[in-house]
């Protein structure tokens, strides 16, 4: 099977699956991945359309596409879901990872993932307080590769009207980063910005995200790529302090040593190996 390469993807750039001129610009943005959007980006009109649109160009990207593609299928419980999971049992094991919004309920994540096969990555969008709530259970689910926040749909289950800084959302960030955490998952993904033409807007979203503990942030727009992996990437110079901490923990046998003036422990070890982790190879 093909990895997939969502588990520490700093950008996701959604695309309509009624796009699918788009799918190799969106590839060429410098997104780590994009997502196919079967759901929210069509119209019901659409639906079978854009499925057969994603079925016919699929099979035209690389191993390399595919393992830097997410499909976000339609809900369980939609007409559409079920033809959907049908069309990506071939593809997840080709690396194509799974988004699955609206994600509430453990038993019908374990069915969407029997029903796509063992090995298939699906990233569990959280939307709701139902989702919110059943958040450690769906993160433990073991075909889970990451928690995603779908924060406007939260929003509008709740009834908020959040301000431009969001911070009547933290308990809800707060929630998705334990719960990743507790179950041993990736760093989760932090919503999108709508404000397309606002790098400014953009950055401060993703250093917010890293902040809480995110790893990713989902994109709309190209533009929102750099930016996204700015924030919740690594400098080369952190890259290189990390290497350069690894490479003298070996030599020091786990013993406790100072580097640059600063104190080397267990703790910053880890910190060092998680960043060696998001590096290539």
């Amino acid at each position: 099977m093909t990895a997939s390469s969502v588990h520490h993807a700093r950008s996701l750039l959604f695309v309509p699956a009624t796009k699918p001129e788009r799918f190799a610009k969106a590839l060429d943005s410098g997104a780590d991945c994009i997502i196919i959007d079967l759901e929210d980006a069509v119209a019901e009109g659409s639906k079978d359309g854009a499925r057969a649109q994603l079925a016919q160009h699929l099979p035209q990207l690389t191993a390399a596409q595919l393992a830097r593609t997410v499909v976000r299928i339609n809900a369980v419980g939609m007409p559409w879901h079920a033809a959907d999971l049908a069309l990506l049992r071939d593809w997840v094991t080709q690396g194509v990872a799974v988004m699955l919004p609206k994600s509430e309920d453990p038993a019908a994540l374990r069915t969407v993932a029997q029903t796509l096969g063992e090995g298939a990555q699906i990233v569990v969008l959280v939307e709701s307080l139902a989702g919110l709530d059943a958040v450690d259970a769906l993160a433990r689910e073991p075909q889970v590769a990451r928690v995603a926040f779908g924060h406007l749909d939260f929003q509008l289950d709740l009834g908020m009207r959040a301000s431009v800084e969001e911070p009547e959302l933290a308990f809800a960030r707060n929630a998705l980063v334990a719960a990743s955490r507790r179950a041993s998952l990736p760093a989760p993904i932090d919503g999108v910005t709508t404000d397309t033409g606002s790098a400014e807007r953009l950055a401060a979203d993703a250093r917010r995200a890293r902040a809480f503990g995110f790893g990713g942030k989902l994109c709309i727009h190209p533009a929102q790529v750099a930016g996204a992996n700015a924030a919740l990437g690594y400098s080369e110079a952190e890259q290189a302090w990390a290497l350069r901490v690894l490479e003298e923990a070996v030599k020091r046998g786990g013993e406790v040593f100072s580097l640059d003036g600063r104190m080397v422990d267990l703790p910053v070890i880890r910190a060092a190996e998680a960043v060696r982790a998001t590096l290539p190879g």
